[in-house]
This record gives C-alpha cells, sequence and structure tokens, in this order.
C-alpha cells in the first residue's frame, strides 16, 4: 500500500472561501474582538497571494483602525506558528511600506500599523480553548535577552470549544467540524 497524499491547501481554501467576503471577514473580527463594526469597507485586505511571494501565502490578513490583522486556519497541530507568522508579518510590512511610499531610512519614525495573529484550530490534537505560542520558546538559548518576538494566539473551533466565538460567528461552524 503506498502512502497517502494529504492535501493540504484543502482546509486553507476552505477557510479563505468562507471569510473572502469583506462582510463575513468583519463577523470573524467582530466576534474575536467584541466588537461591533458594521461598515465591510472599513476593512482593507492584505491577503498575500503565492504568486507575489515565490510559495508563501497567508490565509487572511487585513488592516482596521490601523491593526494589521493576520488569521490562519490549522487543521493539525503546529508549535512552529510564530515562526510562520513572523516571516507573514514582514511580508504584510513590506507591503504596507511600500503601499505607502514610506521611507525606512527616513529620520522620522514611522508609524506602523500593530499586528496582531490569530490561528484557528481545529485539529484531533486536545488543546486549551485559547492559547499562546511565542517564537521565543524556540530559540536554542532561553537568555530573555531575545530582540524579536513573535505571538501567535490559537484558538480552538474543535467541537465543545471556544463557544462563545463560535457562537458570535456562526461561519466557524462551517471549519469546526472539518477535522
Amino acid at each position: 500500500m503506498g502512502k497517502r497524499k494529504v492535501r493540504r491547501g484543502y482546509k486553507d481554501s476552505l477557510f479563505r472561501m468562507v471569510f473572502r467576503e469583506k462582510k463575513e471577514l468583519l463577523s470573524l473580527y467582530n466576534a474575536i474582538n467584541g466588537t461591533n463594526y458594521d461598515d465591510p469597507d472599513e476593512l482593507v485586505v492584505t491577503t498575500i497571494e503565492d504568486v507575489l511571494y515565490m510559495g508563501r501565502k497567508n490565509d487572511v490578513s487585513f488592516l482596521i483602525e490601523d491593526v494589521m490583522n493576520l488569521y490562519e486556519h490549522q487543521s493539525s497541530w503546529n508549535p512552529n506558528m510564530p515562526l510562520r507568522g513572523l516571516l507573514y508579518i514582514t511580508m504584510l510590512y513590506q507591503g504596507f511600506i511600500e503601499q505607502n511610499h514610506l521611507d525606512i531610512y527616513s529620520s522620522s519614525l514611522l508609524k506602523l500599523p500593530v499586528p496582531r495573529y490569530i490561528v484557528f484550530y481545529n485539529g484531533t490534537s486536545d488543546e486549551p480553548d485559547e492559547q499562546e505560542l511565542r517564537l521565543s520558546d524556540s530559540f536554542v538559548k532561553q537568555d530573555n535577552q531575545s530582540c524579536l518576538e513573535c505571538r501567535a494566539t490559537v484558538l480552538n473551533i474543535n467541537y465543545g470549544r471556544s463557544k462563545e466565538l463560535l457562537e458570535a460567528c456562526r461561519k466557524l461552524y462551517t471549519l469546526k467540524g472539518i477535522p
């Protein structure tokens, strides 16, 4: 019996499909943040497409109120999400700087949107409703002297988990039933 290939892009495609409309994405944002924005045009979608970044793409990213939101969907447990998030956020900032014609060599301090990185998890590993993964946990030397950190907030959307979030954003139910 040969090895079975897993189609990793399937769930990625489903998450992107479910939240491709600004209205649905705004609903998800409101559910996570306890806000009630009602104008989808307040969102500026910044999702990275793999055509532009040589095989790298994120699920969904957007700007709203000076916050850069990066949302990823994972159906398998991955402790390396903070590293992936760092790479995505770096690309998003690069795009932001270019689009806004900012000069990183300027003598003035550049004002950048605050990054927020959320991972929606619905795999088979028993994980808490919410947890934070940190890039620094993967550093070989743990000396608290690192100049860099990236945090990923992981929200478990499996059956019986994160009930308030799932009730606030009904579209997440589309993903929770797909292990």
